[in-house]
């Protein structure tokens, strides 16, 4: 096993996977870990099957952030993250952890309990403190775009959730503008530029055709300077562009993350690593003329 990677990572000489640990009940995906008779238990088998597989970084969530999903107290997100984050680093597993929240108190928790990342779903906006506790623990943050609204989501019992009212003047323009929007929160807060990364925000507040845009477009978010994440994984447009349940998305997630990684994204965020690690290694062999078994 290589040892784990230390930031800033190399970006552009490779892709680099995240592995998804939902520690809930209602993921869209299904594969909230909540359920299963041991909890930390099932997380950590995951986490050491997703690093054997070849994630570098794992994104743990307590909360699901799906359209028409619940929301939970700090204090329920901080009980159901913190044993799972305690037990991946006691194990020694080398690899990068990320704590998926919007709310500052379990971000402060989790870099506490040895999380190495945030990953903001509300890129500072949600929690007026969360930019200075990242700050403090000089962690590097995920910013990722979001419009999302709950009375603007459509929902389909078997396709999933879709956003139907945001509107954009220029769907990529102002993306850039709103992400740039949060980097200034973070410089003001004393984060560096080069703890910064970027996400688009593919199934946030956004219709299908807003997707597959934006998925298309990557490349125009890489010119803003900072690293790119990109998450299309097993979400609803894919589901509607190919009728298809959360369980058969696997090809359209295929596609999209090759296709992003085509328009040079630096990070997938995936559900199922161990496909879509093969999946990046192929589109980085063409792309970047990498080393497939590298």
């Amino acid at each position: 096993m290589s040892p784990k990677l230390t930031y800033p990572l190399p970006w552009g000489s490779r892709t680099f996977i995240m592995g998804i640990l939902n520690i809930t009940p209602d993921s869209f995906s299904g594969d909230g870990l909540i359920q299963q008779v041991d909890v930390v238990k099932a997380a950590l088998a995951r986490a050491q099957n997703f690093v054997q597989a070849g994630a570098d970084i794992l994104d743990i969530g307590g909360e699901s952030t799906r359209p028409g999903s619940t929301s939970v107290t700090a204090q329920e997100e901080i009980k159901r993250v913190l044993p799972v984050i305690r037990a991946i680093r006691d194990s020694g597993l080398d690899v990068i952890l990320s704590i998926d929240t919007y709310k500052a108190e379990v971000a402060h928790e989790a870099l506490e309990a040895g999380v190495d990342w945030v990953n903001d779903v509300w890129a500072l906006r949600a929690d007026p403190d969360m930019a200075s506790v990242v700050s403090r623990h000089k962690a590097p943050v995920i910013l990722m775009h979001n419009r999302s609204k709950p009375d603007n989501a459509f929902l389909d019992k078997r396709l999933g959730g879709i956003h139907l009212g945001a509107r954009y003047e220029n769907l990529i323009e102002d993306i850039k503008s709103e992400l740039l929007a949060s980097v200034s929160l973070a410089h003001q807060a004393g984060i560096r530029s080069d703890h910064i990364i970027l996400d688009s925000g593919i199934g946030f507040g956004k219709s299908v055709e807003d997707n597959l845009e934006l998925l298309n477009r990557q490349n125009e978010l890489c010119s803003l300077g900072y690293p790119i994440l990109l998450g299309p994984s097993r979400k609803s447009f894919i589901g509607y562009t190919l009728d298809a349940e959360p369980q058969k998305r696997l090809e359209g997630t295929a596609a999209a993350i090759a296709i992003g990684i085509a328009r040079g994204v630096d990070i997938i965020r995936v559900h199922d690593v161990e496909v879509m690690v093969k999946i990046a290694r192929m589109a980085d062999a063409i792309v970047r003329r990498q080393n497939p078994g590298r």
